[in-house]
């Protein structure tokens, strides 16, 4: 049974860090929404994603046992989310050995911290069912970890079938599902299921468990995947010289079924947010599912720009803009008033200071960013209603007419149909419905191609370039100002681009400055160093870090100079870098320009 008092989603939290503290794991921050060293993907959308170089081999400063929860940020379902559990933001609850305990004691942990009343969250073990991986060509069965499951079960009682082998599509991380290009650490994973309807206690067959799967009977509420292996571009290639533990529980989910509800917004995470939606509209019992869009698309926003990312054109700029403008298409659809969402995001942001500070510390500029972004939006509208009466001139309006409004002037189609009846008009909604199956295939297509996943930017030119990334952010600092700071950064095989702060267009003698700094360091034979030590050590060394401001009590610092004391440029850091400056080549900036407001990029080749 759940305990008789649901608890609030802040002592779940706090529950699940203090469980595997006490359990030797040391807690670490989230990292940035944004990946840092990882060029191959636009956010960071799993909880291990940021841990990759560790799980492959590296040390890590906070040691073997480590435990936190992840900002995650997934795009690929948007149009799903306003049902039960979709979300585009989420957090990661995540507990990792790294060549440390394996599968019996992650197991063991996984049960205890679902069941045990007193340190964990009470639930219901007679509601539990197991998924177990059932083996291939390249792997055998999982037979550890349904053995330790099956003991479990039996010291505590818990009856009937419930423990079922599945192949690589569920059972294996990264799920291999089409055409699998992964490349970094994998392995096979038992995955926890949760009765939320109450009435399978007696157990299931395995036709009975995969219907109820089917139907959202039972819930996913825990992954405890068990990485001994390497793949490159899906294949497995070897062995991981640690064998490592990736446990990872989606926090939203997990907290509604805690709460006893049947969908992630009736928590009390979602609810303070629901609830300031619903204090702007006339009828607040109306549509549901544009409300959730709102809540959902804000939080996301928050977290974002608190993350240093601005709406904009391209890559994360884009991601953020388009959630904005969702939530705007559906606040609309529920006649809230304008800059509604200015209010919105002052509600999530007050519930999310204590766990981001960053949050609570940018809360007006976060909130000016989101109605500036809605002000924007709103008069793009407005050159879409001119659109939409040249169409109308012809007396119909096509599906690729009504495309053309939605993809370039935001109209919902349910907007544009609501205006052809108004001018007694017709609308091919079949026709639309299919230019946007096309165009979401081709844009899925495309983001197969640009954003693979897995690990990313080891390799020597793109060490090379790393490094140089050093160099450019402080040569920036010293010909425009201390107010440059890094917003972003991507880097190639082929070149470098990095996002910075800073308020006007450089001139070309500026530019010039920036290169003949980066390139005198280069010749200087500088040599790069790293080093660990306590966080407040790394700031007293005037070290930059930018992304977040949450770290563990152990930092990596990369240095380039002879001391640190005396380093030409100083950052918190994961790698990879060269050993000297000499090993660059010739630094090139090869364009600059603006990629949002106050955010300038810089594209630059070593030649």
């Amino acid at each position: 049974m759940l305990i008789s008092t649901p608890m609030k989603s802040s002592e779940i939290r706090k529950r699940f860090i203090n469980f595997f503290k006490e359990n030797g794991h040391v807690e670490i921050p989230s990292a940035s929404l944004v990946p840092e060293n990882d060029p191959t993907v636009l956010f960071n959308t799993a909880g291990m994603q940021p841990l990759v170089p560790y799980l492959m081999g590296e040390k890590h400063p906070s040691g073997k046992r480590i435990v936190n929860l992840q900002k995650c940020l997934r795009t690929n379902d948007i149009d799903e989310v306003g049902d039960n559990t979709h979300l585009t933001f989420f957090e990661m609850t995540g507990n990792w050995s790294l060549g440390d305990y394996f599968k019996k004691d992650a197991i063991n942990w996984s049960y205890e911290l679902l069941t045990n009343k007193e340190k964990g969250f009470g639930l219901d073990p007679q509601r539990l069912y197991i998924t177990c991986f059932e083996g291939n060509a390249d792997v055998p069965k999982d037979e550890e970890s349904a053995t330790t499951w099956k003991e479990l079960f039996e010291k505590n009682g818990v009856t009937g079938e419930r423990i079922f082998f599945l192949g690589a599509d569920a059972n294996w991380w990264p799920a291999v599902k089409g055409k699998d290009d992964w490349t970094g650490p994998t392995g096979p994973c038992c995955e926890m299921f949760y009765d939320v309807t109450g009435t399978l206690n007696n157990g299931l067959t395995k036709e009975e468990y995969l219907s109820a799967d089917e139907k959202q009977q039972v819930v996913e509420i825990g992954n405890d995947v068990f990485m001994e292996f390497t793949k490159e571009n899906g294949k497995i290639t070897g062995k991981l010289e640690n064998k490592n533990v990736d446990d990872g529980r989606g926090f939203e989910r997990l907290v509604m079924v805690i709460q006893g509800k049947n969908n992630v917004f009736d928590t009390d995470i979602f609810m303070p947010i629901i609830e300031k939606i619903e204090s702007f509209m006339e009828n607040p019992s109306s549509d549901v599912k544009h409300k959730r869009i709102i809540a959902d698309h804000m939080r996301a926003s928050v977290m974002l720009i608190a993350d240093g990312v601005l709406p904009g054109n391209a890559d994360q700029g884009y991601i953020l803009r388009r959630l904005i403008r969702r939530a705007v298409r559906s606040a609309d659809f529920l006649k809230l008033k304008k800059s509604s969402l200015f209010w919105i995001a002052d509600t999530i942001v007050d519930q999310y200071k204590e766990v981001y500070p960053n949050v609570g510390n940018q809360k007006e500029s976060i909130k000016v960013a989101i109605d500036k972004e809605e002000q924007k939006f709103r008069n793009t509208l407005r050159h879409g209603l001119k659109e939409f009466e040249k169409f109308a001139e012809s007396g119909s309006l096509t599906g690729k007419d009504a495309f053309i409004l939605f993809s370039t002037y935001g109209f919902p189609v349910e907007i544009t149909e609501e205006m052809c009846r108004e001018k007694n008009i017709t609308l091919n909604r079949a026709e639309f419905d299919a230019e946007m199956k096309h165009h979401q295939d081709i844009s899925r297509s495309g983001a197969e191609q640009k954003f693979k996943g897995g690990l990313g930017g080891h390799g020597e030119m793109e060490t090379r370039y790393h490094t140089a990334t050093h160099l450019l952010h402080q040569a920036l600092r010293t010909v425009l100002g201390d107010h440059v700071s890094q917003k972003g950064s991507n880097i190639t095989a082929e070149r470098l681009r990095f996002d910075f702060t800073h308020p006007t267009k450089m001139t070309d003698d500026e530019k010039k400055r920036v290169e003949d700094i980066v390139n005198k360091k280069i010749q200087a034979s500088l040599p790069v160093s790293v080093v660990e030590m306590t966080l407040e050590d790394a700031e007293k060394t005037g070290a930059l870090h930018f992304f977040g401001d949450k770290y563990g009590d152990m930092v990596t610092v990369y240095y380039i100079g002879d001391s640190i004391e005396a380093a030409f440029s100083k950052e918190f850091c994961g790698g990879p870098h060269v050993k000297n400056t000499n090993e660059l080549g010739k630094f090139k900036i090869s364009k600059e320009e603006a990629v949002a407001s106050g955010v300038r990029r810089i594209k630059a080749v070593l030649e």
